[in-house]
């Protein structure tokens, strides 16, 4: 299956001198490290503090004692950022960086999905990337016996609010000020729930037509440690949340509808489908 945004990336990088793609290229690497460190830091975080406090008010001192100190020492090992030499960036370069945050952060975010899915799940489950149609591309598609799923992955650092496919952001200061405020939207003007439905009802349409009437179920995922979410109202997806972990819960919590020989048909015939719009899209 195809990486969209890699290939993006790549292609940015191509106009650049080989010297400083290397230094950018590493940077990246090192801060897409950083982040997926601070996001697991951040989960175990918060499960050590939730289990401190339930060990106080259930009054199991020992416990309590114990929790608290690695809850303590586990707040101390905070990963550290990786330091980027500073050189005066140009106009464009300003710009070309720009764009290559927002694909490295997508990337990062994706990354992030599938290898929480992938330590949840077992051999049952197949992970398909990239999946991209006349509609659009879709981040994840998941296969296994209780069901598929297609998941949009974004990597925000803001409280993100939802009405119906309108989707703001809003990033505030450590001081609780407001700071930036915009609309989340693809380059399509499409805003996540958009850029989900639109390739998965595509997919649907696919499978039908090979006799296979399945239904998606839908899941935008807010993977930045610090993502939060607002008002949602009138959501047309099935599920949005800031974390694997409620995705997982729901796939966990599904009925059993396919066969084995069934996801197997499916999968074979979703990479078909892909491969065909490749092929197309490439003409």
């Amino acid at each position: 299956m195809s990486d969209h945004p890699a290939e993006m990336l790549e292609e940015i990088q191509s106009h650049h001198q080989a010297a400083a793609n290397r230094e950018r290229a590493e940077y990246r690497k090192a801060v897409a490290r950083h982040e997926e460190a601070l996001a697991r830091h951040s989960t175990r975080l918060a499960a050590l503090r939730q289990d401190r406090d339930r060990a106080r008010a259930e009054r199991r001192w020992w416990t309590w004692a114990k929790t608290s100190v690695v809850t303590w020492h586990t707040q101390q090992r905070r990963p550290r950022p990786p330091v980027q030499r500073q050189v005066a960036p140009t106009a464009m370069q300003r710009s070309v960086a720009d764009q290559e945050a927002i694909l490295t952060a997508g990337i990062t975010g994706e990354h992030i999905v599938a290898a929480d899915l992938g330590a949840a799940l077992g051999d049952e489950w197949t992970l398909l990337h990239g999946y991209r149609n006349r509609r659009g591309e879709i981040d994840h598609v998941l296969l296994g016996p209780r069901g598929m799923f297609t998941i949009e992955v974004k990597y925000r650092n803001a409280t993100v609010d939802v009405d119906g496919d309108r989707w703001r952001y809003c990033k505030y200061d450590h001081y609780g000020n407001l700071v930036e405020q915009g609309w989340i939207t693809d380059r399509r003007g499409r805003s996540p729930s958009v850029q989900l439905n639109e390739p998965t009802a595509e997919l649907e349409r696919f499978l039908r037509s090979r006799n296979h009437p399945v239904r998606a179920r839908r899941a935008v995922i807010l993977t930045h440690p610090r993502s939060a979410l607002g008002q949602c109202r009138n959501i047309t997806v099935d599920l949005i949340a800031t974390s694997t972990s409620r995705l997982i819960d729901v796939v966990g919590e599904s009925p059993a509808v396919f066969g084995t020989a069934q996801v197997l048909e499916l999968q074979r015939l979703v990479v078909h489908d892909h491969q065909f719009n490749q092929r197309r899209t490439a003409r």
